[in-house]
């Protein structure tokens, strides 16, 4: 008798043990090579990539429908480790269905791609579109179709998901832009802000990582107006001062706009209308480059009647959203449940 019991205890020991691990998630980090990424400025063309699988993942062949998070300036893949405790709290707490979320490393050597096509520094938005949902959808078991994608993203991340939406209907459904930034150019990346006359006073890189909104500059204009015949910086930028003399490249003006989701809603009007659902957040102590241009992005989808939600909340610019209280578990993750469809 005392061995069966002790079997037993054993037994249940075990049996409790393999339930708690089954609440967990796993964290894999895969390696991903793009020929879009292909450069010749020192831009690494494989990726690391962390891919987050739901519990009991390995244990069956359900698919399982992917939500693509892109990092923000500065940031990379790193942050899932943060982000996997949260994404498993979601999932027990049923604010949404087992699902796969995918977090690219899209950091580059000047901080941040913003998932755009440079031509010179490597095809971001390309790479995140095409070659990362190729992979994903041929290595893991997603669900393969739009309809079970979604797109979301915090600050440059943010912005990356709504321009890529924009441009992709057609490989994502829905869209989530926490606190996005680069819509449109406003209060600090403006040309009447310190950031065009200290940029303009800055002759080398070294000089230039001392100035953040400089950095930022530098990785709109590699980013948007590559130039490899332009040293140190190998970018043109729109606003140039000489003293106090400025002066306004409007070619170079015109391509920053191009890229910049204000100023690109009547192109890409028809992709707008194809997608499933539109949201974006921001907090209101966030500073005026997030909160008046996400509030000018938003009217503007409004005044041409694109439906699309979009919410301010009282915050700053990265408060109250990597928390079990926090947006990614109490909105963002339950709006890609709503939204996205979780069956073959």
């Amino acid at each position: 008798m005392k061995i069966q019991s002790l079997l037993l205890i054993v037994f249940l020991n075990v049996s409790i043990l393999s339930i708690a691990q089954s609440d967990k998630g796993t964290v894999v980090t895969d390696t991903v090579y793009s020929q879009n990424l292909e450069n010749d400025f020192g831009e690494n063309p494989n990726r690391a990539v962390s891919v987050y699988l739901p519990p009991n993942y390995q244990n069956s062949d359900q698919r399982y429908p992917v939500i693509y998070f892109l990092h923000g300036f500065m940031g990379d893949n790193k942050m899932m480790e943060m982000m996997s405790g949260l994404l498993d709290y979601a999932i027990a707490d049923n604010k949404i269905k087992p699902f796969i979320m995918v977090i690219p490393d899209e950091k580059t050597t000047y901080q941040g791609s913003f998932y755009s096509n440079s031509g010179v520094f490597g095809n971001w938005e390309d790479f995140t579109a095409f070659d990362l949902v190729k992979y994903m959808d041929e290595n893991y078991r997603t669900i393969p179709k739009k309809e079970s994608r979604g797109i979301t993203g915090h600050s440059m991340g943010g912005y990356g998901a709504l321009k890529i939406a924009m441009h992709h209907p057609d490989i994502f459904s829905t869209v989530y832009a926490i606190s996005p930034g680069a819509l449109t150019i406003v209060a600090e990346y403006g040309p009447n802000s310190n950031t065009f006359r200290e940029l303009s006073a800055i002759k080398t890189i070294e000089g230039l990582k001392k100035s953040y909104f400089g950095s930022v500059m530098m990785a709109f204009g590699r980013s948007w107006s590559p130039n490899p015949d332009n040293p140190p910086f190998y970018c043109d930028f729109p606003f140039v001062y000489n003293g106090d003399e400025l002066t306004v490249n409007q070619e170079v003006l015109q391509k920053w706009y191009d890229n910049m989701p204000v100023h690109m809603i009547d192109e890409n009007f028809e992709n707008l209308q194809q997608l499933k659902a539109i949201k974006l957040d921001w907090g209101r102590n966030a500073g005026d480059r997030f909160t008046l241009q996400c509030d000018m992005f938003s009217q503007r989808l409004e005044n041409v009647g694109i439906t699309h939600f979009a919410e301010e909340y009282i915050g700053t610019h990265g408060s109250g959203i990597y928390t079990k209280d926090g947006r990614i578990p109490q909105q963002v993750l339950p709006f890609f449940d709503f939204y996205l469809e979780f069956g073959e």
